[in-house]
This record gives structure tokens, C-alpha cells and sequence, in this order.
């Protein structure tokens, strides 16, 4: 897969700069990377904190036309699963929280918003807007539990042979959705979840909770059961993770 790469100093929004390109090519992989966003946004209204210089902040465009709606979490999964690819390299105990943040122990180390653009043919183009703290080493902002590599490691590492790593590991991913190896991707996800065994402590909109994993399904809905082997079914924001309780 081919790849270009598109470096900036300074930009509001690596995915906004994506998304306002007047022209790019369908068939290869864009990257947006900055040093430095303005307004670095994560899920909701959420923003990421960041030092100028000290993290990765991309955005990767692709047009997977070929997936099929329904089962769009799939792209999901490979960002994440890249994600995490690149980390293992450095040290252990890397999971996915799902949908899509990577967790090192309890902690969150990288995080990704995802937006697809679909029409009357299907999907058209998916951007995935990645933040990964690298070198930061305070972490200033009342986000619950950051955590960067250098903190992990105890020293720097080169943020452009993090961002390679990904880029290598998404391209590979990427591929097995293009041959429609579609088990072998949600498998290794699967593998991978935060909290995949034993109970643990959620909330939702009726209270706190003890709940095992069950499954995510293809739409990218979590299934849960509780103690009293009800199952539950959540989608994105419909449930809250407690940690340390």
C-alpha cells in the first residue's frame, strides 16, 4: 500500500486537515502528522492533551470502499490493533479498552477518533485521528489516568520510529481486511481486550456493576454479564469503566 506522509509544524486539527484536502489518492494511505494541534480533539467533546513536540499526533487516511457497512468496527479494531503493535515493541502489558483506546496496565497511553464518511455505495473514506503519548512526562489536564511510553521505559524514545511502527503495523492489518479476513482481525482483537477475564466494575445508566466480557459484536456493540447471568448489550458511551474501585 502506498503511503504519503504530510508533515505540519502546527495545525488545529490533523483530521480536519485531512478532511479539507481537495484532492488525495483513494488507493493509498495519507498521513497527517503534527507537531503540535491547536484543538486536538478525542471522543465526544473531549480534547487531548498534549506538549508541542513531546507525543504523536497523526491522522491516517484510507478508503476502504470494500468493507461492508455493517461491519465497519472492523476499521476499529485494525487502528487500534496497530496501535498496540507498535507498543509491544517497546514493553508488555499492552491492552485495548474497547472501542479503541490502548491501555497500558490501567492506565491510557494512546486514544483514536475514528470518522467515516459513508454514501449510497458504501463507505467512502475513513480518517483515524491517533494521539499517542510519547515523551510527555507530567500530564497537566484532568484526564483520570495518562500514561506515556517514556514514563513506562524511564527514558525517550524517537517519535518517528513509533510512527513508522504503526504505519508498518496498520498497512498489515489493513491488508487481511482487503482479502476479507475478517475473523482473523476481530480474533487478535479479541485476544487483546482490557478486562478480558474476570469480573470488574462498570456503571451505566442504572448504577454500578460487576460484569464479565462476553464478546464485542461486529456492529461494535460490548456484551457484557452481570452476577445474576443477565446479559448486557452497550454501545459507545452507553457504559463507564471503573478503574481502581
Amino acid at each position: 500500500m502506498e503511503k504519503k506522509i504530510i508533515r505540519l509544524k502546527e495545525v488545529d486539527s490533523t483530521n480536519r486537515f485531512l478532511k479539507e484536502l481537495s484532492s488525495y489518492d483513494e488507493t493509498a494511505l495519507t498521513i497527517a502528522v503534527a507537531d503540535f494541534q491547536t484543538a486536538g480533539r478525542g471522543q465526544g467533546t473531549h480534547t487531548w492533551e498534549s506538549e508541542e513536540g513531546k507525543n504523536l499526533l497523526f491522522s491516517m487516511l484510507a478508503c476502504p470502499v470494500w468493507v461492508p457497512v455493517r461491519q465497519q468496527f472492523l476499521l476499529s479494531e485494525v487502528g487500534a490493533l496497530a496501535i498496540k503493535d507498535a507498543l509491544d515493541s517497546y514493553a508488555d502489558g499492552f491492552t485495548l479498552k474497547w472501542p479503541n483506546d490502548v491501555y497500558w496496565k490501567d492506565r491510557k497511553i494512546s486514544g483514536t477518533l475514528i470518522e467515516t464518511s459513508i454514501d449510497s455505495r458504501g463507505i467512502k473514506r475513513c480518517i483515524f485521528g491517533i494521539g499517542i503519548n510519547i515523551n510527555q512526562m507530567e500530564f497537566r489536564s484532568d484526564a483520570p489516568n495518562p500514561v506515556s511510553l517514556a514514563q513506562i521505559l524511564g527514558h525517550e524514545v524517537d517519535r518517528e520510529e513509533v510512527l513508522q511502527k504503526v504505519i508498518e503495523a496498520f498497512c498489515r492489518y489493513y491488508e487481511l481486511l482487503r482479502r476479507a479476513d475478517y475473523m482473523d482481525v476481530s480474533g487478535i482483537y479479541h485476544l487483546s481486550l482490557y478486562r478480558r477475564k474476570g469480573y470488574h466494575w462498570y456503571e451505566d445508566k442504572d448504577g454500578k456493576f460487576e460484569g464479565a466480557f462476553v464478546e464485542v459484536e461486529d456492529d461494535g456493540h460490548l456484551i457484557l454479564h452481570d452476577k445474576k447471568g443477565v446479559i448486557r448489550s452497550y454501545a459507545f458511551g452507553e457504559i463507564k469503566f471503573l478503574i481502581n474501585t
